[in-house]
């Protein structure tokens, strides 16, 4: 089992930054892939970044590529997804994830744990 509790959300304006923090607990969070996703009102959510257990290898969609970090600190249990050049578009609630692999993962299916999501919003 793993819980997973987001934080670091707010309100920001265009070409800001943020980092949302994720709080892990549970014994298997060092040997698996974590994510985070976001969701816009009305739309259907969407993959945002993922790590493997290691943090060897990340993977980012291609609208966040170059702008968003995602990182992991496994002697804290904490993953974190630095945002920079925030745009309007990414406005959404964030959702930080849990796998029970150790790989990295793209899909929200290979994900088992689900944070309670946290709000950014981006100001034009």
């Amino acid at each position: 089992q793993v819980q997973l509790v987001e934080s670091g959300g707010g309100l920001v304006q265009a070409g800001g930054s943020l980092r949302l923090s994720c709080a892990a607990s549970g014994r298997t969070f060092t040997t698996v892939g974590m994510g985070w996703f976001r969701q816009a009102p009305g739309k259907e959510r969407e993959f945002v970044a993922t790590i493997n257990w290691s943090g060897s290898r990340t993977y980012y969609a291609d609208s966040v590529k170059a702008r968003f970090t995602i990182s992991r600190d496994n002697a804290k249990n904490m993953v974190y997804l630095r945002m920079n050049s925030l745009k309007p578009e990414d406005t959404a609630v964030y959702y930080c994830a849990a796998t029970n692999v150790a790989s990295a993962a793209r899909v929200t299916t290979e994900y088992s744990y689900w944070g309670q999501g946290t709000q950014v919003t981006v100001s034009s």
